[in-house]
């Protein structure tokens, strides 16, 4: 849903376009994503519209960074422990 929307502004209905999922189930991902504040809904008549929020995008895109750094270190440091004990054996 989020690939989609990074391309602009999309119905639900063409954000759903294609998933194999029911109605309550997207709507359910359409809410949890509007209250991380992820995505803004715009109404138009009966057609509801979703929008990215940049801000709330770039500091989850920082938060995944931080994580991918502190794993990454982490498990070349229990790499480097393990080749170590591997080589007093």
């Amino acid at each position: 849903m989020v690939e989609r929307l990074a391309r602009g502004r999309r119905s639900v209905g063409e954000v759903a376009a294609g998933f194999d999922m029911s109605q309550p189930a997207l709507s359910k991902h359409v809410k949890v994503l509007e209250r991380a504040g992820l995505v803004k809904r715009i109404v138009t008549g009966r057609t509801h519209y979703l929008d990215l929020v940049p801000v709330a995008m770039h500091s989850a895109s920082t938060w995944l960074d931080r994580q991918q750094k502190f794993w990454e270190e982490t498990l070349d440091r229990l790499d480097d422990v393990l080749t170590e004990q591997g080589e007093h054996s």
